[in-house]
């Protein structure tokens, strides 16, 4: 790589959003039941490669490029995508799987606050993915299946958000509500 070409830039978060959008997708889908048999451990090779290994190193590269809040989101999440992958289908009680989701769900409150000031989109796609891991660490605790799959559509929700963001970003197309003019608004007829 040229030294003098940056490694991050918007092109590399773009990427590490489509790779946490689909990777978001495959696990909350696979949490909700809605296809039939495919479970969230059918996301586990995406899980691994995509949302593991390509989100880590696409945390990597922002963190070169000096975006340390992308940097910490891609690679924690990275990290936490390759730990659940790696470790899925181990014989393991409710409770560790439990308090391993609320853990995680801990790091992406972190994310949803530190996330304030880059939009509402980013804000909303962290802020579901803590939701949804609390619903499904708290599902865990309780055995619960019914929390596990809302909190899997919570999750599958997260996921169209990042990757709606990251096509977005690619296409072009919005992704802030647009704002009324001021003073603009209903008038009265008389």
């Amino acid at each position: 790589m040229d030294n003098d070409v940056s490694a991050g830039s918007a092109s590399i978060t773009t990427l590490g959003h489509l790779a946490l959008g689909l990777t978001l997708l495959a696990f909350g889908i696979g949490h909700t039941g809605v296809i039939d048999g495919v479970t969230a451990a059918d996301a586990v090779s995406l899980a691994l490669y995509v949302g593991g290994i390509a989100l880590f190193v696409a945390g990597l590269l922002e963190f070169r490029a000096g975006n340390a809040f992308a940097g910490t989101a891609f690679a924690g999440l990275g990290a936490f995508w390759f730990t659940w992958g790696t470790g899925a289908g181990s014989s393991v009680s409710d409770h560790a799987a439990g308090l391993f989701l609320l853990l995680w769900a801990l790091f992406a409150l972190s994310l949803t606050l530190g996330s304030a000031g880059g939009g509402l989109l980013t804000q909303g796609t962290y802020g579901l993915l803590f939701l949804g891991l609390l619903l499904l660490g708290v599902g865990q605790f309780a055995g619960s299946d019914g929390l596990g799959k809302v909190g899997g559509w919570v999750a599958a929700v997260a996921g169209l958000a990042a990757w709606y963001g990251a096509t977005a970003a690619l296409a072009k197309w919005p992704t802030a509500v647009p704002k009324r003019a001021a003073g603009r608004g209903v008038t009265a007829t008389g």
